[in-house]
């Protein structure tokens, strides 16, 4: 149950410099925020974020009996999916575009049936619509591509789930600063409200858990020189970041565009651009990067080959579907140090999924010279004349000629996930709470998803999603690897008595209150 200490004036409240001061000491006592006059607010559980991984969290524990008094959700975001619905808009899937998921990978239903080809199919409004989605799931990767849902189909989803478990109830608006451990035990996670007279508000509770999401963009060090020294972020942008001004004028006057990256935000990008090229009649030319050129199948081992070709490697998903619990995920759980790294990699790498709609648009533009592909490392980019921007490549030897790429645009879309120390909550749990590295630079976690070295008896911290990344679970930042993560820590929990097991009989009654809409 949540309890309060007493009010605190607004000109009682703590200033920056006491929060610096506050900072620098790694662990706090009661009397440290007293003198500092922050009002201390009681509950059990914190997660910060508020993305999908906190909904994630906070979905398992309310199906797991506890209260939404005794959660809280430290959030900027007004909804859980905001940065998602965000990140996947300016990358090409609005929402009657379909996202790269499985029709199980449920984040609204932690069951996976109904599932979300189920659940358009029975939304339809003829037999053909009604048909299309059950013999897509039943014959995809084989007679079909995968089948995957609209991502407004999704977000509506956890609109209904957000308000079925009351998730808006455990939800404090403002900005987490930092969590330190508290001497007696547990922690203080420190936030300045977005709303009421307080400046600062301090949460002890016995656990913590963060899911923060991508600590930040990106860049590639030549492109990010680039704009450094010319300020130009007009004509040199990154996949992630609002760019509809490229595809304006590109559909306007035309002119050359160079795509960087082989994954599947540099499918979606394509896509769109030979889309628009078609619709508007403008002669677009598309340039496209890769760092390295994959001619056909590859892989370590016959059992571990994916599809190729055309300078693209193909695979479903983010990761095969054997590393959310099949033998991918037995083998990782038993790996360590270097072992895990290595098998991380092999799994891993850049891929596209392999959609027919997207290899008839690359094989046209190939066939009438308006899709070119060149491979190699990029030695620098310089401004060019009449507003182009130059790439050149490195040379393969010292006796071949540099090539050279102008282009009017260049869009970056390899990659998203910036170092977790960009991140100033992230930064403080290392500097002050023990957190520490993992084999992929990311946060150390056990297999319960608890922070390594972290521990204040008897609380615990835990991390999930895209920072814990290098852990025993590959595809942490998935839907899927959202909920197994918060699968494993409910678990944890309920061994330290927080909260239920979600065993066969719980979980079967939670399943029949999902279907009627009704609270946990």
């Amino acid at each position: 149950m949540t309890t309060v200490t007493r009010p605190v004036a607004p000109d009682e409240q703590a200033n920056d410099d006491t929060i610096r001061r506050l900072q620098s000491v790694a662990v706090w006592s009661d009397r440290h925020l007293a003198e500092a006059s922050i009002r201390i607010v009681d509950v059990p559980f914190v997660t910060v974020g508020g993305g999908l991984g906190s909904f994630a969290m906070v979905d398992y524990l309310r199906i797991a009996g506890v209260a939404p008094s005794d959660i809280r959700v430290l959030t900027v975001l007004k909804q859980p999916w905001q940065n998602y619905e965000y990140l996947a808009a300016v990358s090409q899937i609005p929402r009657w575009e379909r996202l790269r998921s499985d029709s199980s990978s449920c984040p609204d239903n932690i069951w996976g049936f109904p599932s979300y080809a189920v659940r358009e199919a029975f939304a339809a409004r003829t037999v053909r619509e009604f048909v299309a989605p059950l013999w897509n799931v039943l014959s995809e990767n084989v007679l079909s591509d995968y089948w995957t849902p609209r991502s407004g189909d999704v977000f509506r989803a956890l609109q209904r789930e957000a308000d079925r478990i009351g998730y808006w109830e455990s939800v404090t608006r403002g900005q987490a600063l930092m969590t330190h451990r508290r001497r007696g035990g547990g922690y203080f996670s420190l936030v300045t409200p977005e709303r009421g007279p307080e400046r600062y508000l301090a949460y002890r509770s016995r656990f913590v858990h963060f899911a923060v999401g991508y600590p930040g963009l990106r860049y590639l060090d030549d492109l990010q020189e680039y704009r450094i020294a010319t300020g130009d972020h007009h004509r040199v942008v990154n996949a992630y970041e609002p760019h509809e001004h490229v595809y304006d004028e590109l559909n306007r006057r035309g002119g050359t565009v160079l795509v960087r990256g082989g994954g599947i935000v540099a499918s979606r990008i394509l896509d769109r651009l030979i889309t628009d090229r078609d619709r508007s009649g403008s002669p677009t030319q598309i340039v496209h990067l890769l760092r390295t050129y994959v001619a056909g199948s590859h892989g370590p081992s016959a059992l571990m080959r994916r599809r190729g070709g055309n300078g693209w490697a193909y695979q479903g998903f983010n990761w095969p579907k054997s590393s959310w619990g099949g033998h991918a995920n037995a083998r990782l759980r038993k790996l360590e140090g270097e072992e895990r790294a290595n098998y991380l990699r092999t799994m891993g790498g850049t891929t596209t999924a392999y959609r027919k709609r997207w290899q008839q648009q690359l094989a046209r533009g190939r066939a009438e010279g308006f899709y070119r592909v060149y491979a190699g490392e990029v030695e620098r980019v310089v401004p060019g004349p009449l507003g182009t921007v130059v790439t050149c490549l490195r040379p393969m030897s010292g006796d071949d000629p540099a090539t050279e790429l102008p282009a009017n645009f260049v869009i970056d879309a390899t990659g998203l996930v910036a170092d977790i120390s960009e991140h100033p909550v992230l930064a403080d749990l290392m500097t002050h709470a023990g957190a520490r590295r993992n084999v992929l630079d990311r946060l150390d976690v056990e297999r319960s998803f608890e922070l390594r070295g972290c521990r204040n008896e008897p609380g615990r911290l835990y991390a999930s999603g895209a920072t814990t990344l290098g852990g025993y679970l590959a595809g942490v930042d998935t839907f899927l690897g959202l909920q197994i993560a918060a699968l494993e820590i409910c678990d944890d929990l309920a061994g330290l008595g927080f909260c239920r097991r979600i065993r066969v009989l719980r979980s079967t009654a939670q399943w029949w209150r999902w279907m009627r809409n009704a609270t946990p």
